[in-house]
């Protein structure tokens, strides 16, 4: 599936994300923020849009209500960070932590998380189009009652991951692994799965499998 990438301009500026605090409004655009430390900081309601940011730490944080367009994360820590009804366009997230972070009652349009760690992310009451998550980890990760539209799991680990009252029609997630995984059958329907994962799928429905 192809999306649209980030529109970032190249030779940005440098600036330190601290930055954020002399603007009139919370907004930082059209730079390059590099190894900044903005750890349990409460800003509601940023802006963020054609910029770099690279191994920075927001651990903590509260950017609930966030505006994020036109950006790359990179090698940045955002666990456990308040991300909640925050809207992300045109978006990467490479080689990130997001572990606990709350991500809920959002809307991702062309979003791709690479390389990237999610587990007990909270993305629930979300609306998605055109996101890949790539060679990352979902384990825990919550997608209770989201609402799909052209979405990938390639190569991710969705062990115990939650999907329930999400429909799955058309999501696939046969190069993805799981041991445990929690979905209705009926919002099964639809969904790309591997012939083992099949497998597994009817075992933990109670099925006797045999040969």
């Amino acid at each position: 599936m192809k999306i649209d990438q980030p529109k970032i301009p190249k030779d940005l500026p440098t600036k330190s994300f601290q930055d954020i605090f002399y603007e009139e409004d919370p907004e930082l655009e059209l730079c390059t923020v590099m190894d900044s430390d903005f750890t349990g900081e409460t800003m509601e309601k940023v802006r963020l849009s054609n910029m770099i940011i690279k191994n920075c730490r927001f651990n903590d944080t509260d950017f609930s209500r966030i505006d994020l367009t036109d950006i790359l994360f990179e090698n940045c820590d955002l666990s456990n960070a308040n991300l909640s009804q925050s809207s992300i366009h045109r978006a990467h997230f490479k080689n990130c932590k997001l572990i606990g972070v709350d991500l809920t009652e959002s809307r991702f349009g062309n979003v791709r998380f690479d390389q990237t760690l999610l587990d007990m992310a909270s993305f629930g009451h979300s609306k998605f189009e055109k996101v890949i998550f790539h060679g990352s980890s979902l384990i825990s990760a919550d997608f209770y009652e989201c609402k799909w539209k052209k979405v990938e799991f390639d190569l991710c680990n969705l062990t115990e991951t939650n999907f329930e009252q999400t429909p799955l029609k058309g999501i696939d997630i046969s190069s993805s692994s799981f041991e445990t995984i929690t979905v209705s059958l009926a919002d099964l329907k639809g969904c790309k799965v591997s012939s083992y994962q099949a497998l597994q799928f009817a075992s933990l429905l109670g099925l006797v499998i045999k040969n």
